[in-house]
């Protein structure tokens, strides 16, 4: 009988990167080297070199495609922006015709890249360095002829680090991932939120063996090596509860209305039509969030007018009258665009973005205004203007609107002049929140969190400082109160909205406006249902 069956019970302490539990065999990844060892001529190392980096390309684009999901889209497209860039690969391709083999050279071209992002004082960056490794050893597997590695289903993966192709190619029922690098605010761990995988990171992988059966805590940031049979019986338990309460949660589809027969509106946040094919528009109050920047990212083009207008259109006709509000480009931060953002911004949450970066570069910006106004004829349109710090700004935006707006009539095109908004996310904005012209308001909670607190919500040393508090439901209750005083609509769009537990203390300061993840609108609806008036 294998010995590992009588080993006592090992804790292992990380951090939590997903939420979740998980119970079966560790399943151990290590790096594996990319040897080649045919010699060829420059040409071929040269023809070998454009292959591998062509059929990456189509594998990521596969990968993007199947997933079926905005943050798989966007996460990939960085690394498909990246192999659209000849900038990358021309000094490998020099080296090539130096004598140096395609293998050697291709990671003499990227490693100090690699170096680079991770010697990065941002966070943000830091994170982008698994994509490039990720990128990198994809390339190199083609050169050498190897295939992806493949994980069972079921299992409890543990390496040092995992890319985010590798996370989409595996089958992740009833399974967990255990990572030595990586931080919560890496791709892989915002895959693993959205699809339900638990994960922790920051763990020693070194003398985790395969086959050994663990339990995997990622709500806990825990690593149970070898539990014992309290330990099984505890986590089917969980499993159980937690599967009782996923199916109450999925018998909250209609309006959301608290104990009180108050009603709520629950509304969703939406990067693209893709995320639509699955929902009833009947089953939501519309669409409270619709981040435009994806149309913008990945691309060696930014998107024409002609491209935009009929993606709103298609949004607005699937919303059948229902609201649906736009937020322009919000570029910048954690949310770079090539040949638009600084790749230099030494501070990039508090630097050119938003609104910001649209009053830079008019002509994108017009474009968009336009698609937008063209668009409002379809539907029930709403705009809203990001990172707005003083009236001025929404000033401008509304006259640069107008202008659009006259223009397109001239042409003789059918258009409307939208109710233009803002969001509240600086927190200069929210205490002087009655200076603005704006027509509604909409809080975006991920920012104004980490400008209250001056904590970088991507840098997990600081996480429990950026997260909500007295403060920030303080400017909550400030702007919903001048709001409803102004009789103007206020949303409150960000994760926090998203977050059930934090759903009654939202209510308590009078918000009556959610937008949320689609995948949270049963949990939300089922937390306001619950609510039966403030404690105070």
């Amino acid at each position: 009988m294998d010995d590992r069956a009588h080993r006592a019970a090992h804790r292992i302490e990380g951090r939590s990167a997903a939420p979740g539990i998980a119970l079966g065999p560790l399943v151990r990844l290590v790096p594996v080297k990319h040897d080649v060892r045919q010699h060829r001529s420059a040409a071929e190392e040269h023809q070998a070199l454009v292959d591998a980096l062509a059929t990456s390309q189509l594998d990521l684009g596969v990968l993007a495609r199947d997933a079926g999901d905005a943050d798989a889209e966007a996460i990939l497209s960085f690394q498909i922006a990246l192999l659209e860039d000849d900038n990358l690969a021309a000094p490998a391709f020099a080296l090539i015709a130096g004598g140096e083999l395609a293998n050697e050279a291709w990671s003499a071209a990227i490693d100090p890249e690699i170096a680079a992002y991770d010697a990065a004082d941002d966070p943000y960056f830091r994170a982008r360095a698994s994509d490039l490794r990720d990128l990198r050893d994809r390339v190199l597997r083609h050169l050498a002829g190897e295939t992806d590695q493949s994980v069972p289903a079921g299992v409890i993966v543990a390496a040092d680090d995992m890319p985010p192709s590798t996370f989409l190619a595996t089958d992740w029922r009833d399974g967990g991932l255990v990572l030595r690098r990586g931080s919560p605010s890496s791709h892989v761990a915002i895959l693993a939120r959205s699809r339900g995988v638990p994960m922790i990171v920051g763990v020693d992988v070194d003398h985790l063996e395969n086959g050994t059966e663990a339990l995997l805590d990622g709500n806990a940031g825990l690593l149970i090596v070898n539990p014992d049979g309290d330990m099984r019986a505890s986590f089917c338990q969980r499993r159980a509860e937690q599967s009782e309460v996923r199916q109450a949660v999925a018998s909250f589809s209609g309006p959301a209305l608290t104990a009180a027969g108050e009603l709520v509106r629950v509304m969703i946040n939406v990067t693209g039509l893709a995320e639509l094919r699955d929902i009833d528009p009947a089953h939501v109050d519309g669409i409270g969030l619709m981040r435009t920047e994806f149309l913008f990212q990945g691309r060696k083009k930014l998107p024409t007018e002609e491209e935009q207008y009929q993606i709103y259109k298609r949004m607005l006709e699937w919303a059948a009258g229902r609201p649906v509000t736009i937020r322009t480009l919000d570029a910048g931060g954690d949310k770079p665009i090539a040949g638009l953002t600084q790749p230099g911004d030494m501070n990039p949450f508090l630097g050119v973005r938003g609104v910001r970066l649209s009053l830079r570069h008019l002509d994108v910006f017009r474009a968009q205004l336009r698609a937008l106004a063209r668009a409002a004829v379809a539907g029930n349109l709403k705009v809203m203007i990001p990172m707005v710090t003083v009236p001025e700004e929404l000033d401008r935006c509304r006259a640069l609107f107008e202008q659009a707006v006259e223009e397109l009539r001239r042409e003789g095109r059918e258009v409307q002049m939208p109710p233009l908004g803002m969001m509240v996310e600086v927190p200069a904005a929210a205490l002087t929140i009655e200076d603005f012209n704006a027509e509604f308001f909409s809080i975006g909670s991920n920012d104004l969190i980490q400008y209250v607190a001056a904590a970088s919500r991507d840098e997990p040393q600081l996480a429990d400082l950026a997260r909500p508090s007295r403060a920030v439901f303080g400017l909550i209750r400030y702007v919903v109160n001048y709001a409803n005083r102004s009789g103007r609509e206020t949303s409150l769009c960000g994760d926090l909205a998203g977050d059930p537990e934090q759903v009654a203390a939202l209510l308590d300061q009078g918000l009556r406006i959610f937008s949320v993840a689609p995948a949270a609108l049963g949990a939300v609806r089922a937390a306001i249902a619950r609510y039966s008036g403030s404690a105070a």
